[in-house]
C-alpha cells in the first residue's frame, strides 16, 4: 500500500488556526471520526493520555502523530494530515506544532508500512519544509502521493 491510501477522503486539511491543543486534536481525527476509522472514545483516550503523559506524540519540531491504543476506539488503520496556518502549543516545554498526522491503528501491526513510509518523507528536509509550507489541500495531497 501506498502512504496516501492510508489517507480517506477528505483527510487531508489546512486550518487557519486551533484555539488549544485539544482543538488542534479534534481538527486532525475529524475526518477519521467521520469515516468510522475511530469512535468518539479514540479522541477523548488521545486527550487524556496527553493530559497524563505530556503529547509523547510530537516527532520532530512542528510535528506531531496524535493517537491511542488500538483497544481505545481505533476502528479501521488509517490518517489524517491537519496543517494549521498558526502553529498551537502542547506544552511548556516542546516546540509548537503546524503539522498534525492523525493516526488510527486498529492493531499492532496494520500501521506499520504506513509508518515507515511517513518517517522517510519526514525525515526528507525538502519535503518536510514542503508540507511545512504548503498552501493548498492538493499541495499536501501531492507531496504524500509522491512518498
Amino acid at each position: 500500500m501506498r502512504l496516501i491510501d492510508y489517507f480517506p477522503e477528505s483527510s487531508i486539511s489546512i486550518k487557519p488556526v486551533a484555539q488549544n491543543w485539544q482543538e488542534a486534536i479534534d481538527f486532525s481525527m475529524s475526518s477519521l471520526l467521520q469515516h468510522h476509522y475511530i469512535n468518539a472514545e479514540y479522541i477523548e483516550a488521545i486527550k487524556s493520555s496527553t493530559l497524563i503523559n505530556g503529547p509523547y506524540y510530537i516527532l520532530a519540531p512542528g510535528v506531531a502523530m496524535p493517537h491511542a491504543r488500538p483497544e481505545c476506539g481505533a476502528l479501521k488503520t488509517g490518517m489524517s494530515l491537519t496543517l494549521l496556518k498558526q502553529d498551537v502549543q502542547f506544552s511548556k516545554e516542546d516546540e509548537p506544532v503546524k503539522l498534525l498526522i492523525g493516526l488510527s491503528a486498529a492493531d499492532a501491526d496494520s500501521h506499520i508500512g504506513a509508518i515507515q513510509a511517513l518517517s522517510e518523507l519526514l525525515c526528507d528536509e525538502d519535503s518536510l519544509s514542503a508540507l511545512l509550507t504548503a498552501k493548498s489541500e492538493k499541495q499536501l495531497a501531492d507531496i504524500i502521493a509522491h512518498a
